[in-house]
């Protein structure tokens, strides 16, 4: 088996693949695989998370969570109330959301789904562990808690200028934080 500090090596720096030859069985196993970090709807127990684990959609794997290393603003708008993380790093909150792994299938319905790259844009950030699933090790890979890992993270470079005054969040959960507006699901728009 390869070692640890070589998965996470490759992980770390290349979020376009977490995995490469030196581990074949893994890529035999899971395929290509990119880590996702996910602050609103789609972490779980909110209203789009069954699209992460729908395997008709791709493979994703739930590894843990995480924090991302500089501070966006996270602020929830437009009349359907979407989570938008604004592409100004330095300004906000530093994000908690969910850290996973997806093949390349699933990586593309997440483009369509965040209507990428029109109303979102899909970047490599610096995210900290802050837990990491046990599950997760069994593929080789179980980074210490507060290892820094590039995730992509989908992020809007184009809003409204008025956004810029709405509450930033550090977390999105409206079914627990009862300030935050509710979000409106696709199939009620």
């Amino acid at each position: 088996m390869f070692s640890l500090r070589t998965a996470l090596s490759v992980i770390i720096r290349t979020p376009s693949y977490c995995w490469q030859k030196k581990i074949d069985p893994i890529i035999k196993r899971f395929g290509k695989m990119s880590t996702v970090f996910v602050y609103g709807t789609l972490k779980k127990g909110q209203p789009n998370h069954h699209h992460m684990i729908d395997e008709t959609k791709g493979k994703g794997v739930y590894c843990g969570t995480g924090r991302t290393n500089q501070k966006y603003p996270l602020v929830i708008a437009g009349k359907y109330n979407i989570p938008f993380l604004l592409n100004l790093p330095g300004t906000g909150h530093e994000i908690d959301g969910e850290i996973y792994l997806v093949d390349d299938q699933l990586l593309q319905f997440l483009d369509e789904f965040e209507g990428c790259p029109e109303v979102y844009q899909r970047r490599p950030v610096e995210v900290h562990v802050l837990e990491w699933e046990d599950k997760v090790s069994t593929l080789g890979v179980k980074p210490n808690v507060g290892v820094t890992l590039t995730c992509f993270l989908y992020n809007a470079t184009t809003y409204e200028q008025y956004w810029l005054k709405l509450p930033s969040y550090n977390n999105y959960d409206p079914f627990q934080d009862h300030d935050q507006p509710k979000y409106v699901l696709r199939e009620a728009r």
